[in-house]
């Protein structure tokens, strides 16, 4: 028994702290870095008080305590038998959490882009290598098993990052990463699309994460000096040799996206896109129309931010921060809307995926968008 009077318990290298408090546990994380590591099931006891707090911080106030037991045992069931994905607890009351992208790669909607844990221009090292190191393995504890990555991030050192932090992978995450962006300079980004370059990108890419295949490869940018199907050609052929599972685009529109279909399966779009920021509408609507995944960069505005005074004030009325306004509103405008938010703060990746637990009924969501459609 420990001090908060939790009993320990071991079975089959799992350590699990069942609570001697009989009411609803408000948190269970799983450790899952492959299977040399033990994994780890936490139930925390808390009083009315104390449970009523944290539902207002992470947006839970609405949701019974039956419905949270119940999400949060299936979670740790789930884990305790086997299951290939990473979990997390806490699930909203319709079981929407998950995609699956190009019909076999299963996913939790709410992902972590890891370019932010590079340093100051996306160039070099971070300054603390060792806090990188953290933000990632707790972003995996947390439920985000798809991690978008690329190798101008650094440039190579966000890949680096990962396999560092994460090799061997747990069961279930999927690794996304990005060609054909060059980096000459800090927060300089010129395409190239030439097939010998894509070709190169691939196989270093596959070194520096330690894979023989990479499960969604993605071109960072259409080169304008080379045509697509040139570039994607190049892919293609990655592809035939089984070092790319699937193929995905970054900021294209829908046109580009069904001329690209004619030469190679798309099964994921990366565009810019937030609650603030809807320049790519169009294009999430032909990610729905053909259940394609659509993972929109600077979800909470990047280096932009997010400013607005009517968004602000929703927010605090609903005792949640913006950002986590922002992410809860995404995973509720689409099916196919596959977040990624990145930070290189624990505590920031923290109140990112709290984002998940947010509970509105359709009339709010209905108001924030109109809201959110006159920012």
């Amino acid at each position: 028994m420990d001090a908060n009077g939790s009993i320990l318990g071991n079975a089959r290298g799992w350590r699990v702290a069942f609570c001697r408090w009989p009411n609803v546990p408000v948190e269970v994380s799983s450790n899952l870095v492959g299977e040399r590591f033990a994994s780890e099931l936490t139930f925390r006891a808390m009083n009315d008080e104390v449970f009523k707090a944290n539902s207002e911080r992470v947006g839970l106030e609405g949701m019974s305590r039956r419905l949270f037991l119940r999400a949060t045992l299936a979670g740790g069931a789930s884990l305790l038998a086997g299951r290939a994905a990473t979990l997390f607890a806490a699930a909203s009351a319709n079981d929407n959490s998950s995609f699956s992208i190009g019909g076999d790669l299963p996913v939790n909607r709410l992902g972590f882009g890891a370019m932010r844990l590079t340093g100051e221009g996306i160039w070099g090292w971070p300054p603390d290598r060792e806090n990188a190191l953290k933000v990632l393995r707790r972003a995996v504890e947390l439920g985000a098993n798809l991690i978008d990555t690329a190798d101008a991030y650094g440039p190579e050192t966000d890949e680096l990052l990962i396999a560092e932090a994460l090799y061997p992978y747990p069961n279930g995450l999927v690794i996304a990463t990005k060609g054909g962006n060059t980096r000459p300079g800090p927060d300089q980004w010129v395409p190239d699309g030439r097939p010998e370059y894509l070709k190169q990108c691939v196989d270093k890419s596959l070194k520096r994460l330690k894979l023989e295949r990479i499960d969604l490869y993605q071109l960072h940018r259409i080169d304008p000096k080379v045509p697509m199907e040139d570039s994607l050609g190049a892919l293609k052929e990655a592809q035939s040799a089984g070092k790319i599972r699937h193929i995905g685009l970054s900021e294209v529109s829908p046109e580009q996206v069904q001329r690209a279909r004619k030469i190679v399966p798309i099964v994921t779009v990366q565009n810019r896109y937030n609650i603030t920021d809807r320049k790519w509408d169009s294009t999430l609507a032909y990610c729905e129309k053909e259940q394609i995944g659509f993972m929109p960069w600077a979800p909470v505005g990047g280096t932009r931010g997010m400013t607005s005074a009517a968004l602000e004030k929703v927010a605090k009325d609903h005792r949640i921060t913006i950002y986590q306004l922002g992410l809860a509103w995404l995973l509720h405008r689409s099916r196919v809307m596959l977040p990624i938010p990145g930070t290189s703060s624990l505590a920031h990746l923290e109140e990112n995926m709290a984002a998940r637990t947010v509970q509105l009924t359709a009339e709010e969501w209905k108001a924030i968008g109109a809201v959110a459609s006159q920012t």
